[in-house]
Order: C-alpha cells, then structure tokens, then sequence
C-alpha cells in the first residue's frame, strides 16, 4: 500500500482502489506471466459463504477531470524499469531506442514529459501526482492516467499524444479477458472513462437512451427500472462491463440467442474522438439509415485502436417478465438436440437464453455450496424463458416435450421468482464454483464459437483433450448460437504452459470448424495471432490499412487487434514494436 498526503491506494482482485477527499475510484490494472500478458486470469480469492458482487460503480469527480500520473497501475515491471525525476515509468525497452509502432514512431521519453506538461495546462483544474515511490505488482502499468469528465477532455488528451507521439489505451469497466487495455512498455498514456457515466438523455417514445460511455449495462438498466420505464438494454456481458467497452469488443452475452450481439443493431450511434482529436458522430438517431457507410460498425470490435468512444445512442428493448427452468441430460448431444428443436418450435420466440453447461460445472455446483438444491452432476440446460406466467407456463410445457423426447432426465421450472432468481444464479456463479474444484486455483477463461450444429463436436472433442493432458475445466455454452467458454483451473503457474497450449488447440479446433477464435471476448492480445488463419490475409491486411488511414502514428492501443504480419514486413507487439 502507498501512501501520501493527497491519496490511499489499496490493491483490488480486479483493479487497484484509490481514495482522495472522499471519492473512491478504480484504477487499470492486468496481469502478466512468463512474459506474456496473461487472459482471462481470475484467483479463488471469493469468500465462500458468499457470490461475488458485481464491481461498485465509479465515483464522478468534480472539474474536468482527473490525471494521475507515476502511480498509475501502482507500478508495472520494476526490475529493470527507470523513472524519470517525476515519477514517469518508463521500461527498459524505452523509447529513447528507435522503438516504434508499425505505423510510425513513437515519442521519446522527453516527449512524454512534455506531453505531461501541457496536459497540466490544457486541463487546468486537474489534480496531479508524481509521487515516484512504487511496489512491485506483476503488470505492466499505464504511466499517466487521465479520468475525463467530457469529450472535450478527452479531445485536448488525444492532441497532445498525437502532438508528442504517445500511445494512448482507453480503459472503462476492467471486465476484457484478452489483456485489451494492458499498458505499453514504454510508457502510455490511459484515459480512464469510468468517470463518463451519466445518462444523457432517455427517449421513451423512440425506445432508445443516449448515455455516455463509462456507464455500465447494469447501472443503466437498473436506472431504467427505477424510473418504471418498461424497457431495458439487453447485451449482458459481465458484471461492470460498460457500454464503450461493449462496443469496443463487440460484446454479447447471454441473451444473444433472442436479442443478437452488440454487432446487431443496439447500438444506433456513436460519438467518437478520433487519434488527431477530431469528434465525429457516426449518423443519426433515426431507427434505420441508408446514407453512407454504416461507420458506427467500424467502431464496434476495433478495441480501442479507431478512437475513443465517449457517447453512444442505444437501442432499448421492452421488458418482460421471465422465469427459469433446468434439464438435464445423459451428454452434451442430446442436450444440444434439444436446444436445436426448441428454438425452432412454437416456444423458440419465449427462450431468452438457453446455457449449456457440463458435467464438471454441476459437480462444482454442488460442491461450492451456495446453491440451494442438489443437481444431478450431469450435462445440464438452463433456459430463461420470458412472456406472461399464463405463456411462460405454457411454453415451458413445449420446452419440456422436447427436453423428453431427446432424452432429457429432468426437467423443473421455477415455482416463483425467488425460485427462478436462484436457479440462475447457480448458472452466473459459473467463475466462483469452478473455482471450487481445485482449492487455492487459478482459471484461464477463454471462448471459441462455431455453428450450432457442430458445438456438441467442438464441446466433446475439447473436453477429451482437456482430460488427456490432465487439465480440470469446465465448461459453459450459449448453445443457442454455438459459442462455448472454458475455464481451464490449474494451482500452479508452471502449468502454464499446458495451459496455453490447450486454449491454442481449442482455437484452432474451432476455426476447423468454420468458427472462431473467440464469439465474444474479443482479440486483443490473446487472440490475434489466430486472426490470418480464421480471415485470410486479404481481410487482415485491409483492417490494417484502415487503421493506418484513421491512426496514421499507429499511437490509439497499439500491439493489440492486429496481427504481426506472416511475412514479417509489419511487426508489431504488446509493447513499442520495432520498425
């Protein structure tokens, strides 16, 4: 813990806290491992007598905004790391080498100084720390941290790095598995959103709310509710993801199976601060528009490397009353048989999600302890079936039909909503249960999708390799649209390795299969390197040119997204690649 007279920070599991004259805010933290930015990593920190809660909500700060700078991260790699006389981290791969990005070169550590220098003046009411006392903590930390409160904050932010070449990673909810907005050896600059969380403006009539960016997908509905609007946004990623993060990874979640993916139509436009600092909105607020390109979708999945989003106009849905139901089955086939005949009958428009989880989840179940019934430790369905009780009964009975006739050995609907609300949280303690499998472990998430009809393959054959190499796992689907997590548990780190290997064979396995190498995590870091294979290198290169041409200086979160090239002409890294 450091401390000074200005601020307290404490470590956080998923981020690191700091206070200051009564506000409390998270701050970007990742993880690294061997040397490489680690994904999806999550400790059996939990309680056991108790789920995880979701993230608290940040805090807005008054003025402008917030820069913090030195502290930031608390620290990135030490070993081998300099500051300079402010407390600016700058690695040992630094930028006074002629380190650059593949489009262009990056600032030297003077520049950086500079850089700091005007955000100080440009930001004028801004609080400032340069404290250079640090502790170790395996990441790679941000050097200077800027917390926004307007677009007109993040405009002056993104003149002064394209101005002085400094690399720039936006960072909102902390949720991303595929290390999205790890720091940059070198040095960077972060511009946290968190603070950006307000609803702007919700439009009933139209059935859409403009919201800035750092909001979360839960503090927007739980408003919505609170206001009785009958209406609600229906991606469901993870627990504090926000919407510029959702666009950023393209995100889905359960509910895609009725409701699609943030690559749909949900989000109906996007305010955008560009690398040079110009703001464009990406079209209108009219429901449909065949004027131009459909620039809002260039946004969504590019992570962070086009822009930073700082407003979006969203899309809402009608809310309606769901319940929950669970079957289970001899294997993971019939289960997904199942599935493929329920969406197409008369009941398929009531199933708002439907989760396919193994065998090994449900013995996690059971023993994590906080459900409040016993499963059978089989291959299992959770389905949220949504309509008025009388329809929600009634398809439930259509549902149970099928469940039956493709061999299903239960099936229960909930009684009432207590009973419904319980029954999926066993499915939402996914993490923590697994967890409970192997006592004092770690677990590497990962997600691959493919089509529907050949997910019982994709689960079968990567359940038989995972037991083969001795790796614990468990796994949860959204059957519904052929996409699959796994959550590879291991004690030690020096099964890393292993470890890796088994989600580089998963991947690969997928794209075989006509799938992908991740349905709603995103790239990032983790994943880029299974972009040539799964889109041709045709594609690959003309996402590249149209990051050249939106990011010229290569400087919005580089060594993320993009592949290194095959033919060795354009590398680019998780830090200041080489020219």
């Amino acid at each position: 813990m450091l401390h000074t007279s200005a601020v307290l920070l404490t470590l956080r599991s998923r981020g690191i806290q700091y206070a200051t004259r009564g506000t409390a805010r998270r701050l970007p933290a990742t993880s690294r491992f061997n040397g490489q930015q680690h994904r999806g990593l999550a400790t059996a920190r939990q309680p056991p007598s108790a789920a995880p809660p979701p993230p608290p909500p940040a805090t807005p700060v008054a003025g402008n905004g917030l820069i913090y700078a030195g502290l930031a991260g608390v620290v990135g790699f030490v070993l081998g790391q300099t500051f300079s006389e402010d407390g600016f981290l700058f690695g040992g791969n630094n930028p006074t080498s002629p380190d650059a990005s593949a489009f262009g070169k990056f600032g030297t550590p003077e520049d950086f100084k500079a850089a700091t220098d005007d955000l100080r003046s440009k930001l004028t009411d801004l609080k400032v720390s340069t404290d250079p006392d640090v502790s170790y903590h395996p990441a790679i930390a941000h050097s200077v941290v800027v917390f926004p409160a307007s677009t007109q904050d993040v405009v002056e932010t993104m003149k002064i790095a394209t101005k002085y070449r400094m690399p720039v990673v936006a960072y909102s909810g902390g949720t991303s598995l595929e290390g999205h907005f790890a720091g940059i050896e070198g040095g960077c600059i972060c511009v946290d959103m968190s603070g950006m969380n307000q609803i702007l403006r919700i439009n009933v009539d139209d059935a859409d709310v403009v919201v800035q960016s750092g909001i979360s997908w839960e503090d927007l509905n739980a408003n919505l509710k609170d206001k009785e609007i009958p209406l609600f946004f229906p991606l469901d990623p993870g627990p504090g993801a926000t919407i510029g993060g959702m666009a950023g990874t393209g995100c889905s979640g359960t509910n895609a199976v009725k409701y699609g993916t943030a690559k749909s139509h949900w989000f109906i436009n996007l305010t955008v601060v560009l690398p040079n600092g110009e703001v464009i909105k990406t079209r209108s607020r009219a429901r449909k528009s065949s004027a131009g390109f459909d620039l809002t979708k260039i946004f969504i999945g590019a992570e962070g490397t086009l822009g930073i989003v700082t407003e979006a106009t969203l899309r809402l849905a009608p809310y309606m009353p769901t319940s929950v139901a669970v079957a289970q089955f001899p294997d993971v086939r019939k289960a997904a048989s199942a599935v493929q005949e329920a969406l197409i009958s008369t009941a398929g428009d009531a199933i708002q999600c439907v989760e396919l989880v193994d065998d090994n989840f449900m013995v996690a179940t059971n023993k994590f302890g906080q459900s409040q019934r016993k499963y059978l430790e089989k291959d299992s369905l959770f389905f949220k079936i949504q309509g008025s009780p009388s329809h929600i009964k009634e398809n439930a009975k259509i549902i149970e039909k099928i469940v039956k006739k493709h061999g299903g050995l239960t099936f229960e609907l909930a009684k009432n909503d207590q009973q419904a609300a319980e029954l999926w949280q066993d499915r939402k303690n996914a993490l923590w249960s697994s967890l409970s499998l192997v006592p004092g472990s770690k677990g590497w998430s990962t997600d691959v999708c493919v089509p529907v009809s050949r997910l019982p393959d994709l689960v079968y054959d990567t359940k038989k390799d995972l037991k083969d190499h001795g790796i614990a796992s468990t796994i949860v689907g959204h059957v519904g649209d052929g996409n699959f997590h796994a959550l590879l548990i291991f004690a030690d780190d020096a099964e890393l390795p292993k470890i890796h290997d088994a989600v580089h064979r998963m991947v690969h396995r997928a794209i075989d299969m006509e799938g992908t190498c991740t349905g709603e995590h995103g790239v990032g870091i983790g994943k880029k390197e299974f972009l040539y294979r799964e889109l041709g290198e045709g594609t690959v290169n003309l996402m590249k040119k149209i990051k050249k041409t939106v990011d010229p200086l290569g400087i919005m979160n580089p060594g993320k997204l993009y592949p290194d090239d095959p033919k060795g002409d354009m590398h680019v890294s998780p830090g200041h690649a080489k020219a």
